[in-house]
């Protein structure tokens, strides 16, 4: 019966016997493989000293772990310095063995479990996938690398715009004030234009029924998880990686963490993995980066789709399915799907509730706004799914960017494909602190400012490479939300000024009334942005108690401000360091 159910499966996946009955976990694979190796009668090899792999170089080793079919084989030397050949077979393959007639081949030939060969490929292979992670995309692109965040001619034009600033500061101090006033509100303005036209512009969005394509045309999803420092979520992820509805023979998932990360390495090894599972460990090299170590991780996997998850990322048991389903109505174009991020303790307190608050406004509104009016998305760092042709077309990820989500958005842009969204989304946890909330909004602000100053080193390229609209919406979405971040504070400051000279009888000139007005209006209709579009995504039973959103709106921009302040002078002083955000075991409110 249990041969009979594997084997239908097998047929209905497309897949063999063999890879269904160890993907099914019902069986030990170095079990299988040694029983299987006295069938054919040529010997099983347990232990594999990768030093003795014999390959022309690493490179071809790296090959070796890309094969599409599964199939890993090698030349080895054996103990007594003797060549023979290890060979983890597919099905097809002991057929093969059992009927050559060739003693001294057989002699020779031996077989080993999959797993086995593949950590010690793994091993070989760790210098050339160190150098492919850190130098990748600085050696196919170095114009998109973020190595060097500021190019020569960007550091000399900062300069002089900065010594203008202070000689203008100690001659025409006035002018100046009224220039930062116009440039504060132009930013707050347009970035206020922008969320309300999404707000009021945003597309219906059909349910569409889900489901698992009946098809043996599944291809095989690659699920990449980066993990450092996180203990305490990995059974929960585990368990919520577990629920995702896809054939197992053809699911792979990638835990990748970094080698002297031992508390994690060793939460990990506590469990009993499925089949699909796979602990990858990265070398300890510079820049310690989550892209750096998913760069270090893709050549180990073969799937035609991949999606990354975060550790306390609770994803919708169907997302997988639904983008399948979505890639295969689109054409090639379409290379990335974005799942919306649901923040599932807004009730915790006020941080956590206008985290939540400001996700539901990205990922349910300004993003599907954005992939509607084919405009670039900035991607979210989580439940991206890939087409892999297109990720590796455009270099993969940057290990220099700290937030390498939104700088793949715009190179995915800048090579015309297109990003849209699901609508099966992905639930973790908000912060619930200060600390940790200001921790994770200053990598991302520094990031953002890398994106930019990165995309902006060829200004003439990234206008031709982009549609005037996108080009437009680009220079908004990331230099516009980070500026108005840093000068919504100075805004503030100028008008408090303004405010107490009014307060204490000092008589307005022509220009001092009309900055004030305009400085009130842009504040305005930047919170009254914020809060339509968050308020229009909102189901009705979020809507509960948004009062207390629109009291604490100002005081949150306050804190946007500061974390901008904070990335800015990170961004000076080590502009690769990658601020990790610590994670806990989810709770339900």
């Amino acid at each position: 019966m249990q041969r009979l159910r594997l084997a239908s499966c097998a047929a209905f996946h497309s897949t063999s016997l063999q890879s269904e009955l160890l993907a099914s976990g019902e069986v030990e694979e170095r079990a299988y493989f040694a029983q299987m190796a006295r069938e054919v009668g040529v010997g099983f090899r347990e232990n594999i000293d990768p030093r003795r792999l014999v390959f022309v170089d690493d490179e071809a080793c790296v090959e070796m772990l890309g094969e599409r079919d599964g199939v890993l084989a090698a030349r080895y030397l054996d103990d007594a310095g003797q060549l023979t050949y290890l060979v983890a077979p597919n099905q097809p393959g002991w057929g093969s063995i059992a009927r050559r007639d060739d003693r001294e081949m057989k002699r020779r030939l031996k077989v080993v479990a999959p797993s086995a060969l593949r950590a010690a490929l793994i091993a070989r292979s760790r210098r050339a996938l160190t150098r492919e992670a850190q130098g990748g995309l600085l050696a196919s692109r170095p114009e998109c690398s973020a190595r060097d965040v500021v190019w020569p001619w960007q550091a000399y034009g900062l300069g002089m715009l900065t010594s203008l600033a202070l000689i203008s500061l100690a001659l025409v101090p006035g002018l100046l004030f009224v220039l930062i006033h116009f440039l504060t509100v132009s930013f707050f303005i347009a970035c206020s234009v922008l969320r309300a036209v999404a707000a009021i512009r945003l597309p219906k969005m059909a349910s569409a029924p889900v489901s698992l394509p009946l098809s043996p045309d599944v291809p095989v999803y690659s699920v990449l998880v980066a993990l450092y420092r996180e203990a305490e979520v990995v059974p929960e992820l585990l368990v919520a990686l577990g629920k995702l509805q896809w054939p197992r023979s053809k699911l792979e998932i990638e835990l990748v963490c970094e080698e002297d990360d031992t508390e994690t390495i060793a939460a990990v090894n506590t469990l009993q993995l499925h089949p699909c599972v796979e602990l990858v460990l990265v070398p300890p090299s510079l820049p310690r980066t989550k892209p750096k170590a998913l760069a270090y991780a893709l050549p180990l996997t073969r799937g035609q789709l991949v999606v990354l998850y975060d550790a306390e990322d609770r994803p919708h048991p169907m997302q997988l399915a639904e983008a399948l389903q979505r890639f295969n109505e689109a054409g090639p174009e379409l290379a990335c799907l974005q799942a919306p991020l649901e923040v599932s303790n807004r009730r915790a307190n006020m941080i956590a509730n206008m985290f939540g608050f400001e996700y539901a406004a990205l990922f349910r509104g300004l993003l599907p706004w954005l992939a509607h009016s084919r405009l670039m998305l900035p991607l979210g760092g989580t439940s991206n799914h890939f087409r892999r042709e297109a990720l590796q077309a455009v270099g993969g990820w940057d290990p220099y960017n700290v937030t390498e989500d939104a700088d793949l958005g715009v190179r995915l842009a800048r090579r015309g494909y297109r990003c849209e969204t699901l609508q099966c989304a992905t639930r973790e946890d908000a912060p619930e602190d200060l600390a940790t909330w200001h921790q994770q909004r200053v990598r991302w602000f520094k990031g953002w400012m890398q994106t930019w100053l990165v995309h902006m080193r060829q200004p003439r390229a990234l206008a031709r490479e982009l549609s005037p609209a996108t080009f437009a919406v680009t220079q908004i979405l990331v230099v516009g939300m980070v500026l108005s971040s840093l000068l919504h504070a100075l805004l503030l400051i100028m008008v408090a000024g303004l405010a107490i000279e009014l307060a204490s009888g000092f008589s307005f000139g022509l220009w001092q009334t009309p900055l004030l007005v305009l400085d009130l209006i842009s504040i305005f209709l930047g919170y009254a942005s914020f809060l339509l579009l968050g308020w229009v995504v909102l189901r009705p039973s979020d809507r509960k108690g948004f009062w207390k959103v629109v009291l604490f709106t100002p005081i949150y921009w306050v804190m946007l401000s500061g974390a901008a302040w904070c990335a800015l002078v990170d961004l000076i002083r080590r502009p690769h360091h990658w601020a990790k955000t610590p994670h806990r075991r989810a709770r339900a409110l």
